[in-house]
């Protein structure tokens, strides 16, 4: 079974592994069981393109969850690589990025949501790096995605450019919670 840090991890879980036919996103109802004394968050629904049944099913740990956007605690995902968080930063501080570009320096506080999700995913994949080593390990890239990720270009694994990734994020962050002066006569 799936073991999920937080509701966030579960559901980008569910974001990244699209139905048989392709299609990405469903439609689900959510519930809680328990089985075994274990709390387990299922999640069912129905493909909107070609009908088939989709349903995941994930053991959330006993840890209080963090608040969002972060993914889990102090340790590394169980069910994300570290090359699909990398991959899912990138992706999303792309679009915000343009996004507030696009936005009055008054307004760019509201864009502040996507800056922080592309910041908490990239802060998941040092989580991946031991202690002592100074690159995330190939064999910890599990996915098709991942492995295509790290392949593509390892040196963005490289403890140095994380910590760099993670400080430019953190200024946009920081830049999109500034409202411009305000231009009194």
């Amino acid at each position: 079974m799936l073991i999920a840090r937080s509701t966030q991890e579960a559901h980008l879980y569910m974001d990244l592994h699209a139905c048989a036919c392709g299609a990405e996103g469903f439609e689900s109802e959510h519930r809680l069981d328990e089985r075994d004394g274990v709390l387990v968050a299922v999640y069912e629904g129905v493909c909107p393109r070609c009908g088939r049944a989709r349903s995941f099913e994930f053991r959330l740990i006993d840890e209080l969850p963090p608040a969002p956007p972060a993914f889990g605690g102090p340790e590394p995902s169980r069910i994300i690589d570290p090359g699909e968080f990398l991959w899912v930063s990138d992706q999303v501080a792309t679009d915000s990025g343009l996004r507030l570009l696009r936005t009055p320096p008054a307004e760019r506080h509201a864009q502040r949501e996507g800056s922080a999700f592309a910041l908490a995913a990239v802060e998941e994949v040092l989580k991946f790096l031991p202690r002592g080593v100074d690159s995330v390990p190939g064999e910890l890239f599990t996915s098709e995605r991942g492995r295509a990720e790290h392949d593509r270009a390892p040196h963005r694994f490289e403890r140095a450019a994380l910590l760099e990734n993670v400080a430019r994020k953190r200024r946009v962050l920081e830049g999109a919670g500034r409202t411009a002066p305000h231009q009194g006569a």
